[in-house]
């Protein structure tokens, strides 16, 4: 089989009119074809170099039909987040879903279940179940270490892990967002050789200068892309791309093909641009992935143009996955697995009295949520007081936000919250990383106690409630993924994430938001089944 068009030699930085030729899953020839003209371009696959699959609300396999569209032939998955749900069954089930359909998943071992002992998760990986999982030839590194206190203070179970990943000759990747100097060089001592939390350039630089890569993330709800962007021109060999964690509706209107587009209208060198999209992640991983030379996996996409990154054509192994934007690959049947152990909640359940609030001066502690950003900050306001119960304020923005524990029958964690700026209603989503219990924020508690019942009774999705009106969309697998047609769950996100946003919320994606509003590893306020945390002294208030 053959394909003509311009061939983008990224390595060479050189671009000619040819022809590749492939044949049983490999290329055979890229030859050129002097004083002929094309309208298209030849390349390599697109990589996405760090991304949770279960934040698309989709299976492995449904996650593939429509990153192929986009021209992603590959991804670097960290499994954390079914971990966490289920343990080393979550990993193996993602592991042998990916296998089903024709696209290069690359699992990593999770390197924190749970991410902390301040909350409830529903399974634990040691240090011999992390050994366990990288000896296998499926997992191919250690996936992000977000306990960079314990590499820093040398925590014997987090050591033993980074040990068990470079005896098995796998790299190690990063989690330390705000880290800088001293504390950067010595997290990268330890053999950790990526980072994609960083929210600056200089903290990004002081990586750089101790030999990590830096993975620029532009995801449904972390958005890094404008502040470390310009770092492409100098570093184009230590820099990645990746989505981290990527909501369906977005999935379904690119990739990372997107970022191509951004960086290439910024003045970014195209070699440079699309050694971050293709090279660099299939060198630093080690993957099985083509580049577009002889003996290569046939895995290379079509392209309109250099500009807007419209893809024609996808070939993974030499097969066409997909073509003007639509995908051949089939849906796989899946069974569903999960743990939803919580039976029932009482409204009164979800009261907030003041005297057992936690209270500075007479204000109350209320995290603000930022959009585009998984940090939050920590704020002071005076309480709306209802008799002797503590109430939501939709006039000042000060939301009641809880977090229901999912695993076993506990009492309801409560906090305050800004920058939802809902009017009426709530919404609630068992994606609640990282330990996925039931997080809901809302006006009031009758809003917030049916939109909980609508996931109790789904065992696991988002929800949302306004007045008489509700929606439910179900996530049956670990309440993280639906195993239907993702194009189709796609929709039902869109209509349902419209909802939350008719509410009054200003923010670009509120679920997803509201998602990582329990990731405790995040400073500086946050929620977790076991009440509110403080990010920066790592403590309960």
């Amino acid at each position: 089989m053959q394909l003509k068009g311009n061939i983008v030699d990224i390595e060479n930085k050189r671009i000619y009119p040819g022809e590749v030729i492939f044949e049983n899953g490999k290329i055979t020839a890229a030859n050129e074809l002097k004083g002929e003209k094309f309208d298209s371009y030849i390349l390599p696959g697109f990589v996405d170099a760090h991304v949770h699959v279960e934040s698309s609300m989709l299976i492995p396999s449904e996650f593939a039909r429509i990153a192929v569209t986009h021209g992603t032939v590959s991804t670097v998955n960290d499994p954390h987040e079914i971990a966490n749900v289920i343990g080393i069954e979550g990993v193996k089930y993602m592991i042998e879903n990916g296998k089903q359909v024709p696209f290069k998943f690359n699992f990593g071992a999770p390197s924190c279940v749970p991410a902390t002992v301040f909350e409830t998760a529903g399974a634990t990986l040691d240090s011999k179940a992390v050994a366990e999982l990288l000896a296998s030839d499926d997992v191919k590194y250690l996936a992000e270490m977000m306990n960079f206190p314990g590499v820093l203070f040398k925590d014997p179970e987090v050591l033993a892990k980074i040990e068990a990943a470079h005896k098995a000759g796998k790299p190690v990747d990063g989690h330390a967002p705000g880290l800088r100097g001293e504390d950067a060089a010595k997290y990268a001592a330890a053999g950790i050789t990526t980072d994609h939390e960083c929210f600056t350039a200089p903290e990004a630089l002081d990586k750089l200068a101790v030999g990590m890569h830096i993975l620029i993330r532009e995801g449904s709800a972390a958005k890094n892309f404008e502040a470390l962007i310009d770092l492409l021109n100098d570093y184009p060999d230590k820099i990645m791309f990746c989505s981290d964690d990527k909501h369906p509706d977005s999935l379904v209107l690119g990739h990372i093909n997107q970022l191509c587009q951004r960086a290439v209208a910024k003045g970014i060198d195209i070699f440079k641009i699309l050694q971050a999209a293709c090279i660099n992640p299939v060198k630093h991983y080690k993957l099985d992935v083509g580049l577009l030379k002889i003996g290569d996996p046939a895995d290379f996409i079509e392209i309109k143009d250099l500009k807007d990154f419209q893809v024609l054509k996808t070939y993974i192994d030499g097969q066409l996955v997909a073509e003007n934007g639509q995908t051949n690959i089939e849906s796989v049947t899946e069974k569903v697995i999960n743990q939803f152990e919580i039976t029932n909640i009482n409204i009164e359940d979800l009261a907030i009295k003041s005297e057992e609030y936690p209270s500075q001066d007479g204000k109350i502690p209320v995290m603000e949520a930022l959009d585009g950003q998984l940090i939050t900050n920590k704020l002071y306001f005076e309480p709306k007081l209802g008799g002797d119960l503590i109430i939501s304020d939709a006039e000042r923005d000060i939301l009641k936000m809880v977090v229901v524990n999912r695993y076993f029958d506990a009492p309801v964690a409560k906090a305050f919250i800004k920058n939802f700026n809902f009017k009426s209603g709530a919404i609630a989503s068992t994606v609640a990383h990282d330990s996925h219990n039931i997080i809901a924020v809302g006006v009031d508690d009758e809003s917030i106690y049916r939109a909980i019942q609508l996931l109790i009774a789904a065992k696991g999705g988002v929800s949302w409630v306004n007045g008489a009106e509700e929606k439910v969309l179900p996530l049956p697998v670990a309440g993280l993924m639906s195993e239907k047609d993702g194009f189709e769950v796609a929709k039902a996100y869109t209509e349902i994430d419209h909802a939350a946003k008719s509410l009054g919320s200003q923010l670009s994606a509120p679920y997803m938001t509201l998602s990582f509003m329990a990731l405790l590893v995040i400073p500086h306020l946050k929620l977790s089944d076991k009440g509110i945390f403080d990010g920066d002294s790592f403590s309960f208030l």
